[in-house]
Protein backbone atom coordinates (compact mmCIF):
# COMPACT_ATOMS: atom_id res chain seq x y z
CA UNK A 1 0.00 0.00 0.00
CA UNK A 2 1.47 3.57 -1.15
CA UNK A 3 0.77 6.23 1.14
CA UNK A 4 1.72 9.85 0.05
CA UNK A 5 2.07 13.06 3.00
CA UNK A 6 1.85 15.87 1.96
CA UNK A 7 4.02 18.50 4.36
CA UNK A 8 7.50 18.28 6.17
CA UNK A 9 6.27 19.73 9.55
CA UNK A 10 6.18 18.00 12.81
CA UNK A 11 2.47 16.42 12.29
CA UNK A 12 4.23 15.30 8.53
CA UNK A 13 7.11 13.65 10.28
CA UNK A 14 4.88 11.94 12.68
CA UNK A 15 2.36 11.06 9.78
CA UNK A 16 5.15 9.61 7.39
CA UNK A 17 6.98 7.63 10.86
CA UNK A 18 3.69 5.74 12.26
CA UNK A 19 2.38 4.86 8.06
CA UNK A 20 6.04 3.44 7.72
CA UNK A 21 5.78 1.32 10.72
CA UNK A 22 2.21 0.32 9.69
CA UNK A 23 3.79 -1.27 6.23
CA UNK A 24 2.91 1.53 4.08
CA UNK A 25 5.28 2.52 1.07
CA UNK A 26 5.75 6.11 2.26
CA UNK A 27 6.33 9.21 0.43
CA UNK A 28 6.87 12.67 2.53
CA UNK A 29 6.34 15.66 0.13
CA UNK A 30 7.80 19.07 1.04
CA UNK A 31 7.59 22.40 -0.69
CA UNK A 32 10.71 23.94 0.68
CA UNK A 33 13.89 22.60 0.57
CA UNK A 34 14.12 21.28 4.03
CA UNK A 35 11.81 19.55 6.69
CA UNK A 36 11.15 20.70 10.01
CA UNK A 37 8.98 22.98 9.27
CA UNK A 38 8.31 25.23 12.89
CA UNK A 39 10.36 22.95 14.56
CA UNK A 40 13.68 23.96 13.25
CA UNK A 41 17.74 25.07 14.43
CA UNK A 42 19.17 27.38 12.34
CA UNK A 43 23.34 27.84 12.31
CA UNK A 44 24.86 30.78 13.09
CA UNK A 45 28.35 30.34 11.50
CA UNK A 46 29.73 33.56 13.61
CA UNK A 47 29.58 31.91 16.90
CA UNK A 48 29.53 28.48 15.68
CA UNK A 49 26.39 27.31 16.99
CA UNK A 50 22.81 25.54 15.95
CA UNK A 51 20.53 28.03 17.97
CA UNK A 52 16.67 27.35 17.05
CA UNK A 53 13.84 29.07 15.80
CA UNK A 54 12.48 29.65 19.19
CA UNK A 55 12.34 28.23 22.22
CA UNK A 56 10.04 25.23 22.25
CA UNK A 57 8.84 23.38 26.05
CA UNK A 58 7.22 20.33 26.45
CA UNK A 59 4.36 19.99 28.84
CA UNK A 60 4.85 16.06 30.58
CA UNK A 61 0.89 15.26 29.84
CA UNK A 62 1.90 15.15 26.29
CA UNK A 63 1.42 11.44 25.03
CA UNK A 64 1.43 11.34 20.79
CA UNK A 65 4.84 13.84 20.83
CA UNK A 66 6.75 11.59 23.11
CA UNK A 67 5.53 8.39 20.79
CA UNK A 68 6.98 10.03 17.90
CA UNK A 69 10.23 10.71 19.99
CA UNK A 70 10.15 6.90 21.02
CA UNK A 71 9.74 5.70 16.93
CA UNK A 72 12.59 8.41 15.85
CA UNK A 73 15.11 7.30 19.04
CA UNK A 74 15.31 10.74 20.90
CA UNK A 75 12.96 11.32 23.95
CA UNK A 76 15.95 10.82 26.45
CA UNK A 77 16.85 14.35 25.33
CA UNK A 78 13.65 15.80 27.29
CA UNK A 79 14.20 16.67 30.98
CA UNK A 80 11.61 18.12 33.51
CA UNK A 81 12.73 19.78 36.31
CA UNK A 82 9.39 20.31 37.74
CA UNK A 83 9.72 24.32 37.91
CA UNK A 84 10.49 27.96 36.62
CA UNK A 85 11.01 30.83 38.05
CA UNK A 86 9.02 34.16 38.05
CA UNK A 87 11.10 37.44 38.20
CA UNK A 88 10.35 40.96 38.77
CA UNK A 89 11.97 44.47 37.64
CA UNK A 90 14.85 45.19 39.83
CA UNK A 91 15.99 40.80 40.12
CA UNK A 92 13.70 39.48 42.87
CA UNK A 93 12.56 36.19 41.94
CA UNK A 94 10.11 33.64 42.94
CA UNK A 95 10.07 29.44 41.79
CA UNK A 96 6.76 28.41 40.54
CA UNK A 97 5.48 25.10 40.17
CA UNK A 98 2.26 22.91 39.76
CA UNK A 99 2.29 21.54 43.06
CA UNK A 100 4.18 21.23 46.86
CA UNK A 101 4.76 24.45 48.38
CA UNK A 102 4.59 26.61 45.43
CA UNK A 103 1.63 25.46 43.79
CA UNK A 104 -0.24 25.83 46.95
CA UNK A 105 1.27 29.48 47.56
CA UNK A 106 -0.43 29.80 43.95
CA UNK A 107 -3.69 28.12 44.63
CA UNK A 108 -4.49 30.46 47.46
CA UNK A 109 -3.49 33.54 45.28
CA UNK A 110 -0.15 34.16 46.59
CA UNK A 111 1.41 35.55 43.19
CA UNK A 112 4.43 37.64 42.68
CA UNK A 113 2.67 41.19 43.12
CA UNK A 114 -0.76 40.29 43.97
CA UNK A 115 -0.78 42.14 47.22
CA UNK A 116 -3.46 42.38 50.13
CA UNK A 117 -7.13 42.08 49.68
CA UNK A 118 -6.23 41.06 46.23
CA UNK A 119 -4.82 37.09 47.29
CA UNK A 120 -8.46 36.47 48.29
CA UNK A 121 -9.74 38.08 45.37
CA UNK A 122 -7.21 35.57 43.21
CA UNK A 123 -7.97 32.60 45.14
CA UNK A 124 -11.94 33.14 44.81
CA UNK A 125 -11.88 34.18 40.80
CA UNK A 126 -9.05 31.16 40.13
CA UNK A 127 -12.08 28.68 42.15
CA UNK A 128 -14.42 30.07 39.68
CA UNK A 129 -11.92 29.91 36.43
CA UNK A 130 -11.66 26.00 36.85
CA UNK A 131 -15.00 25.39 38.16
CA UNK A 132 -16.27 27.14 34.97
CA UNK A 133 -14.04 25.45 33.10
CA UNK A 134 -15.23 21.94 34.22
CA UNK A 135 -18.95 23.05 33.54
CA UNK A 136 -18.60 25.42 31.10
CA UNK A 137 -20.97 28.01 30.49
CA UNK A 138 -23.14 28.39 27.65
CA UNK A 139 -21.60 31.84 26.31
CA UNK A 140 -17.91 30.63 26.77
CA UNK A 141 -17.02 30.97 23.36
CA UNK A 142 -18.62 34.24 23.22
CA UNK A 143 -16.75 36.29 24.86
CA UNK A 144 -12.64 36.61 25.00
CA UNK A 145 -10.46 35.42 27.88
CA UNK A 146 -10.32 38.82 29.31
CA UNK A 147 -13.73 39.12 29.90
CA UNK A 148 -14.12 36.02 31.42
CA UNK A 149 -11.44 37.26 33.68
CA UNK A 150 -13.27 40.15 34.17
CA UNK A 151 -16.69 38.18 35.02
CA UNK A 152 -15.09 36.20 37.60
CA UNK A 153 -13.48 39.06 39.43
CA UNK A 154 -9.69 38.30 38.66
CA UNK A 155 -7.59 41.46 39.69
CA UNK A 156 -5.28 43.10 37.61
CA UNK A 157 -2.43 42.27 39.51
CA UNK A 158 -3.27 38.19 38.95
CA UNK A 159 -3.38 38.68 35.67
CA UNK A 160 -0.01 40.73 35.05
CA UNK A 161 1.80 37.92 37.25
CA UNK A 162 0.41 34.61 35.38
CA UNK A 163 -3.27 34.34 33.78
CA UNK A 164 -2.36 36.42 30.97
CA UNK A 165 0.90 34.62 30.39
CA UNK A 166 -0.99 31.34 30.75
CA UNK A 167 -3.70 32.34 28.13
CA UNK A 168 -0.73 33.09 26.35
CA UNK A 169 0.88 30.23 26.77
CA UNK A 170 -1.60 27.91 26.01
CA UNK A 171 -3.09 29.57 23.28
CA UNK A 172 -0.55 31.39 21.95
CA UNK A 173 -2.52 34.79 21.97
CA UNK A 174 -3.25 37.35 23.63
CA UNK A 175 -6.25 37.17 26.28
CA UNK A 176 -7.96 39.89 24.61
CA UNK A 177 -8.34 38.28 21.25
CA UNK A 178 -8.57 34.93 22.26
CA UNK A 179 -12.25 32.99 22.99
CA UNK A 180 -12.41 31.85 26.58
CA UNK A 181 -13.04 28.68 25.39
CA UNK A 182 -9.47 27.56 24.29
CA UNK A 183 -7.60 28.43 27.72
CA UNK A 184 -10.74 26.62 29.50
CA UNK A 185 -10.74 23.62 27.74
CA UNK A 186 -7.04 23.21 27.08
CA UNK A 187 -7.11 23.49 31.38
CA UNK A 188 -9.61 21.02 31.42
CA UNK A 189 -6.98 18.74 29.63
CA UNK A 190 -4.17 19.75 31.88
CA UNK A 191 -6.42 18.08 35.06
CA UNK A 192 -7.32 15.04 32.74
CA UNK A 193 -3.77 14.19 31.91
CA UNK A 194 -2.70 14.96 35.32
CA UNK A 195 -5.08 13.01 36.58
CA UNK A 196 -4.34 9.80 34.10
CA UNK A 197 -0.66 10.50 35.29
CA UNK A 198 -1.23 11.15 38.89
CA UNK A 199 0.75 13.55 39.33
CA UNK A 200 0.93 17.68 38.57
CA UNK A 201 1.25 18.43 34.74
CA UNK A 202 4.97 19.82 34.42
CA UNK A 203 7.22 21.82 31.79
CA UNK A 204 10.34 20.27 30.22
CA UNK A 205 12.61 21.01 27.93
CA UNK A 206 14.65 19.43 25.10
CA UNK A 207 18.15 19.33 26.00
CA UNK A 208 19.73 18.93 22.17
CA UNK A 209 18.69 21.63 19.12
CA UNK A 210 15.56 20.72 16.82
CA UNK A 211 16.81 19.30 14.45
CA UNK A 212 18.81 16.77 16.57
CA UNK A 213 15.45 16.01 18.03
CA UNK A 214 12.95 15.73 15.60
CA UNK A 215 14.40 16.02 12.01
CA UNK A 216 17.75 13.98 11.56
CA UNK A 217 16.54 11.54 13.73
CA UNK A 218 13.56 11.22 11.50
CA UNK A 219 15.58 11.55 8.95
CA UNK A 220 17.51 8.08 10.07
CA UNK A 221 14.27 6.32 10.45
CA UNK A 222 13.36 7.24 6.98
CA UNK A 223 16.85 5.65 5.39
CA UNK A 224 16.11 2.45 7.79
CA UNK A 225 12.79 2.40 6.22
CA UNK A 226 12.68 3.12 2.95
CA UNK A 227 10.46 6.16 3.37
CA UNK A 228 10.95 8.07 0.31
CA UNK A 229 11.34 12.25 0.94
CA UNK A 230 11.48 14.94 -1.54
CA UNK A 231 12.11 18.14 -1.36
CA UNK A 232 11.15 20.77 -3.21
CA UNK A 233 8.38 19.50 -4.59
CA UNK A 234 4.70 21.52 -3.80
CA UNK A 235 1.80 20.00 -4.34
CA UNK A 236 -1.00 21.51 -6.73
CA UNK A 237 -4.09 19.51 -5.66
CA UNK A 238 -4.74 16.19 -4.02
CA UNK A 239 -6.77 14.15 -6.38
CA UNK A 240 -9.98 12.58 -5.85
CA UNK A 241 -12.46 10.13 -8.03
CA UNK A 242 -15.69 9.48 -7.14
CA UNK A 243 -14.83 9.95 -3.53
CA UNK A 244 -11.70 7.69 -3.35
CA UNK A 245 -8.61 9.72 -3.31
CA UNK A 246 -5.84 8.76 -6.65
CA UNK A 247 -3.15 10.76 -5.45
CA UNK A 248 -1.46 14.12 -6.13
CA UNK A 249 -0.40 16.29 -8.73
CA UNK A 250 2.41 18.25 -8.44
CA UNK A 251 2.61 22.10 -9.18
CA UNK A 252 5.09 21.19 -12.37
CA UNK A 253 2.40 18.64 -13.56
CA UNK A 254 3.58 15.41 -12.25
CA UNK A 255 1.46 12.63 -11.21
CA UNK A 256 1.99 10.48 -8.12
CA UNK A 257 -0.47 7.59 -7.44
CA UNK A 258 -1.69 6.43 -3.94
CA UNK A 259 -3.74 4.30 -1.99
CA UNK A 260 -3.67 6.78 0.78
CA UNK A 261 -3.09 10.80 1.45
CA UNK A 262 -2.39 12.34 4.91
CA UNK A 263 -2.68 16.02 4.44
CA UNK A 264 -0.32 17.92 7.11
CA UNK A 265 -0.10 21.89 5.97
CA UNK A 266 -0.37 24.48 8.09
CA UNK A 267 -3.63 25.87 7.40
CA UNK A 268 -2.70 28.86 5.20
CA UNK A 269 -1.49 26.40 2.79
CA UNK A 270 -4.22 24.12 2.43
CA UNK A 271 -7.22 25.30 0.91
CA UNK A 272 -5.85 24.86 -2.85
CA UNK A 273 -5.10 21.36 -2.04
CA UNK A 274 -8.23 20.54 -0.98
CA UNK A 275 -11.10 21.82 -3.52
CA UNK A 276 -11.65 18.76 -4.82
CA UNK A 277 -12.67 16.82 -1.00
CA UNK A 278 -16.62 17.24 -0.96
CA UNK A 279 -16.14 19.49 2.67
CA UNK A 280 -13.96 21.72 1.16
CA UNK A 281 -16.08 24.66 2.50
CA UNK A 282 -15.63 23.80 5.79
CA UNK A 283 -11.97 23.71 5.22
CA UNK A 284 -12.55 27.35 3.74
CA UNK A 285 -14.20 28.40 6.68
CA UNK A 286 -11.08 27.11 9.25
CA UNK A 287 -8.73 28.92 6.78
CA UNK A 288 -10.99 32.08 7.09
CA UNK A 289 -11.67 31.76 10.76
CA UNK A 290 -8.11 30.72 12.40
CA UNK A 291 -6.23 34.27 11.56
CA UNK A 292 -2.37 34.02 11.99
CA UNK A 293 -0.50 34.92 15.22
CA UNK A 294 3.25 36.32 15.00
CA UNK A 295 6.10 34.95 17.77
CA UNK A 296 9.27 36.68 17.56
CA UNK A 297 12.11 35.03 19.17
CA UNK A 298 15.88 36.13 19.54
CA UNK A 299 18.84 34.23 20.06
CA UNK A 300 20.94 36.48 22.48
CA UNK A 301 24.70 36.04 22.65
CA UNK A 302 26.36 38.24 25.15
CA UNK A 303 29.92 38.88 26.51
CA UNK A 304 28.51 37.55 30.14
CA UNK A 305 26.48 35.71 32.18
CA UNK A 306 23.30 37.73 33.35
CA UNK A 307 22.62 36.00 36.75
CA UNK A 308 19.85 33.12 35.92
CA UNK A 309 18.65 31.59 38.41
CA UNK A 310 16.65 28.81 36.09
CA UNK A 311 16.43 27.14 33.38
CA UNK A 312 13.43 29.50 32.16
CA UNK A 313 12.04 32.62 33.53
CA UNK A 314 8.89 34.19 33.31
CA UNK A 315 9.52 38.21 33.10
CA UNK A 316 6.44 40.34 35.52
CA UNK A 317 4.94 42.60 33.13
CA UNK A 318 7.05 41.61 29.91
CA UNK A 319 3.80 40.84 27.58
CA UNK A 320 4.51 41.67 24.26
CA UNK A 321 8.00 42.97 25.03
CA UNK A 322 9.86 40.08 26.56
CA UNK A 323 8.12 37.10 28.55
CA UNK A 324 10.07 34.23 28.86
CA UNK A 325 14.19 34.27 28.97
CA UNK A 326 15.85 30.97 28.61
CA UNK A 327 19.22 29.79 29.82
CA UNK A 328 20.28 27.62 27.13
CA UNK A 329 23.82 26.88 28.99
CA UNK A 330 21.82 25.04 31.75
CA UNK A 331 19.30 23.87 29.38
CA UNK A 332 22.10 22.15 26.80
CA UNK A 333 24.71 21.12 29.51
CA UNK A 334 27.24 23.32 28.23
CA UNK A 335 30.36 25.48 28.84
CA UNK A 336 29.87 29.41 27.55
CA UNK A 337 32.64 29.62 24.96
CA UNK A 338 33.60 32.90 24.98
CA UNK A 339 29.68 34.19 25.04
CA UNK A 340 26.71 33.13 27.35
CA UNK A 341 23.57 31.74 25.09
CA UNK A 342 20.10 32.80 26.31
CA UNK A 343 17.16 32.99 24.21
CA UNK A 344 14.19 35.23 24.39
CA UNK A 345 10.35 34.69 23.57
CA UNK A 346 7.79 37.12 22.71
CA UNK A 347 4.06 35.29 22.12
CA UNK A 348 1.74 37.32 20.27
CA UNK A 349 4.12 40.49 19.31
CA UNK A 350 1.95 42.13 16.74
CA UNK A 351 3.85 44.92 17.65
CA UNK A 352 6.92 44.12 18.25
CA UNK A 353 7.71 42.21 14.55
CA UNK A 354 7.37 45.03 12.75
CA UNK A 355 10.25 46.54 14.91
CA UNK A 356 13.88 46.43 12.79
CA UNK A 357 16.32 44.08 14.19
CA UNK A 358 18.24 46.79 15.81
CA UNK A 359 14.66 48.02 17.46
CA UNK A 360 14.08 44.73 18.90
CA UNK A 361 17.72 43.74 19.95
CA UNK A 362 17.10 47.54 22.22
CA UNK A 363 14.44 46.57 23.54
CA UNK A 364 14.84 43.29 25.09
CA UNK A 365 18.58 44.61 26.58
CA UNK A 366 17.09 47.01 27.79
CA UNK A 367 14.27 45.04 29.56
CA UNK A 368 17.02 42.69 30.49
CA UNK A 369 19.05 45.18 31.94
CA UNK A 370 15.58 46.16 34.58
CA UNK A 371 15.44 42.37 35.56
CA UNK A 372 19.14 41.24 36.11
CA UNK A 373 21.50 43.15 37.86
CA UNK A 374 23.96 41.58 36.28
CA UNK A 375 23.32 42.37 32.60
CA UNK A 376 23.48 46.21 33.14
CA UNK A 377 26.89 46.16 31.74
CA UNK A 378 26.24 43.10 29.04
CA UNK A 379 27.31 43.96 25.48
CA UNK A 380 25.93 41.54 22.72
CA UNK A 381 28.13 40.00 20.55
CA UNK A 382 25.97 38.37 18.30
CA UNK A 383 22.13 38.21 17.55
CA UNK A 384 19.87 36.62 15.65
CA UNK A 385 16.28 37.55 15.62
CA UNK A 386 13.15 34.88 14.50
CA UNK A 387 10.39 36.42 12.72
CA UNK A 388 7.45 34.17 12.64
CA UNK A 389 4.32 36.09 11.00
CA UNK A 390 2.38 32.49 10.92
CA UNK A 391 3.63 30.74 13.78
CA UNK A 392 0.34 30.54 15.17
CA UNK A 393 -2.70 30.73 14.96
CA UNK A 394 -6.20 32.52 16.98
CA UNK A 395 -8.99 31.06 18.06
CA UNK A 396 -11.52 33.92 18.36
CA UNK A 397 -14.84 34.38 19.61
CA UNK A 398 -17.05 32.10 18.29
CA UNK A 399 -14.83 29.50 16.36
CA UNK A 400 -15.81 26.73 18.66
CA UNK A 401 -15.76 23.74 16.43
CA UNK A 402 -14.34 25.27 13.07
CA UNK A 403 -11.10 23.16 13.46
CA UNK A 404 -11.57 20.12 11.50
CA UNK A 405 -11.87 15.71 11.98
CA UNK A 406 -8.85 14.51 10.81
CA UNK A 407 -10.96 11.72 9.14
CA UNK A 408 -12.64 12.68 6.18
CA UNK A 409 -15.52 11.66 3.85
CA UNK A 410 -13.11 10.98 1.26
CA UNK A 411 -11.58 6.83 1.17
CA UNK A 412 -8.24 6.96 1.50
CA UNK A 413 -7.18 10.46 2.44
CA UNK A 414 -6.97 12.23 5.90
CA UNK A 415 -5.36 15.68 7.02
CA UNK A 416 -3.14 16.07 10.00
CA UNK A 417 -1.86 19.66 11.24
CA UNK A 418 -1.95 21.35 14.77
CA UNK A 419 -5.15 23.41 12.87
CA UNK A 420 -7.02 20.16 12.67
CA UNK A 421 -9.08 19.41 16.12
CA UNK A 422 -7.49 17.99 18.53
CA UNK A 423 -7.26 18.29 22.62
CA UNK A 424 -4.89 20.90 22.39
CA UNK A 425 -4.45 24.07 20.54
CA UNK A 426 -1.32 25.23 18.71
CA UNK A 427 1.35 23.28 20.33
CA UNK A 428 3.83 20.31 19.21
CA UNK A 429 0.93 17.90 21.03
CA UNK A 430 -1.40 19.02 19.13
CA UNK A 431 0.16 18.23 15.65
CA UNK A 432 1.16 14.80 16.63
CA UNK A 433 -1.99 14.19 18.28
CA UNK A 434 -3.47 15.09 14.90
CA UNK A 435 -0.72 13.16 13.37
CA UNK A 436 -1.86 9.68 15.38
CA UNK A 437 -5.67 9.85 14.46
CA UNK A 438 -5.33 10.78 10.86
CA UNK A 439 -2.98 7.30 10.36
CA UNK A 440 -5.64 5.83 12.70
CA UNK A 441 -8.13 6.91 10.77
CA UNK A 442 -6.85 5.64 7.25
CA UNK A 443 -5.54 2.06 8.93
CA UNK A 444 -9.11 2.06 9.94
CA UNK A 445 -10.39 1.93 6.80
CA UNK A 446 -8.11 -0.40 5.51
CA UNK A 447 -10.05 -2.78 8.11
Amino acid sequence: MRCIVVGGGLSGLASAVWMAEAGYEVTLLERRGALGGRTIAIPQKEVNDVPDNGQHVFASGYENLFRYLDSVGTRHHVEFPGHMTARMPGGKTRRTAFWGLDGLRAMVGDLPGVKGLDKLRTARAQARIFGEALKQPADLDQITAAQWFDRVGLPLSARRAMWDGIVIGLTGDKPDISSAKVPADLLVTGMRKGVKMRTPVSIGYPTVDLDTLFVRSAEAFFRLNNVSVRTRSPVKSIDIVEGVVKGVTLRDGEELEADAVICAVPVWQVKDLLEQMPEHEKIERAVKALTPVPIVSVNLYLDRDIGMEDWGEILYDGEGVLEQVWDRQRMHGREPAGHWFFSTTVSASYELIKKSNDEIIAIQMEMLRRYYPKARDAQVIHSHIVRMPHSTFAQRPGTSGVRPEQKTSVTGLALAGDWTNTEWTTTMEGACQSAARAVEALLESEG
